[in-house]
């Protein structure tokens, strides 16, 4: 009898084990597409490139560490509110940026907004809304990510309101998945071109059930699958696909991108995250990032995630990942020892600049404004031309300097 029942819980002990390892199979593949042994060896590299990434961050002192993120965060707003067509530059934005740091309630932009707009032009105005909204964006991924996981619709939804906040044209669906059809687009910029790159899904049951299925997803796969990146892709692609607001998809799913990082349990990309610019790189290959989207989906949304093909979406961002790895650290590290290692002379003309980005100034603009006499001035630019914080346009008299973020 004994024999007996020992059989039977050795039996059942086996199926259980059996049952386990089935479950802990499917947690591990819960992405929709295969990843090849060629692309292991690439996220391999890129997880290695950020554990070695994270080790110098850590090395450096914290003033250093502020100084990059902060660097890495506007190039993150200015790039990805340029895809979409915005206008300002990284140092307008660094400029608006450093306005509303000196009063942080949420009320900045409301009390500082005619100051920003008279100063930068009144063209600019919807650029500096887009601007201002993402940088709002950013901040509260960048602080509260670990308090927004598990994702919720709610948050989503909140992060829509936060993004769009200041544009009086989206406050009849600020926070509201969309009501009519909508298509991921290019615009090409200086043209009055747009392509449809994706026919996306139907507003309606059909966007709040695969909104509702792809959180589900999302928070059950972003801490438990291997790779981060590959859970990420999937993610904004799919979101992309529904694109499930009425405005601001494209913004918000380069932001979701980051948030993804984040939450995962990549230790290395979750560290480095705040001080990339992965946007920057996206930027940079724009027209690649469209045609990527379109060869991922033909062109329309489908609603079983299965059916798109995902490798090109996927190898286009482990190269945005990897060059912003290889790149952007290094870069924003380099430039805040340059500015270190600036006279104090050359840091006033440098602020001097900083206080005019939409401006172009001449030697005797900077005289007048910082009272450094002009052969003083004139050293302190050739110092700012050769570490690349400013850059000269004209010949003769009619020279004018402008700052490079």
């Amino acid at each position: 009898m004994g024999v007996r029942v020992h059989a039977i819980l050795c039996k059942n002990h086996y199926k259980y084990l059996a049952q386990y390892c089935v479950v802990n199979y499917n947690i591990h593949t819960m992405i929709s597409f295969d990843i090849s042994n060629e692309t292991i060896k690439k996220l391999k590299y890129i997880n290695e490139l950020a554990v070695e990434k994270k080790t110098l961050i850590n090395s450096l002192d914290t003033s250093c560490r502020e100084a990059i993120g902060r660097y890495a965060r506007i190039s993150s707003i200015g790039a990805s509110t340029r895809i979409e067509n915005a206008i300002l530059t990284d140092t307008e934005i660094d400029w608006v940026d450093e306005t509303l740091k000196k009063d942080s309630r949420p009320t900045a932009y409301k009390k500082e907004q005619q100051f920003i707009i008279n100063k930068l032009s009144r063209e600019k105005k919807r650029s500096i809304e887009e601007v201002v909204g993402y940088r709002d964006l950013l901040l509260i991924i960048y602080e509260q990510y670990m308090d927004l996981y598990p994702l919720s619709e709610a948050a989503l939804k909140g992060f829509h309101r936060e993004l769009l906040k200041y544009y009086p044209g989206a406050e009849y669906h600020l926070g509201n998945y969309k009501k009519v059809s909508n298509t991921v687009i290019e615009k090409i910029k200086g043209t009055k071109t747009v392509t449809e790159v994706l026919k996306t899904a139907e507003p309606g049951a059909v966007t709040e059930t695969a909104m509702h299925d792809l959180l589900e997803w999302y928070n059950k796969t972003i801490t438990s699958y291997t790779w981060a990146i590959a859970v990420s892709v999937e993610f904004v692609f799919r979101f992309l696909a529904i694109h499930p607001f009425q405005d601001g998809n494209g913004r918000l799913g380069r932001a979701l991108f980051t948030l993804a990082l984040l939450q995962s349990d990549d230790a290395g990309l979750k560290y480095t995250a705040p001080y990339l610019c992965i946007d920057r790189q996206i930027e940079k290959h724009k027209a690649e990032y469209y045609l990527t989207l379109r060869k991922c989906s033909d062109g329309k949304f489908v609603s079983s995630p299965a059916k798109y093909n995902y490798e090109p979406f996927f190898n286009f961002m482990l190269k945005m990942v990897k060059l912003s790895l290889e790149n952007d650290i290094d870069y924003y590290i380099n430039r805040y020892e340059s500015y270190l290692s600036l006279s104090d002379a050359a840091q006033k003309v440098l602020k001097c600049f900083k206080e005019y980005p939409e401006l172009r100034l001449q030697v005797k603009n900077i005289t007048e404004l910082t009272n450094i006499p002009k052969r003083t001035v004139n050293h302190s630019i050739n110092t700012l031309l050769g570490k690349k914080f400013i850059q000269k346009t004209g010949s003769g008299p009619s020279v004018k300097y402008q700052l490079i973020f």
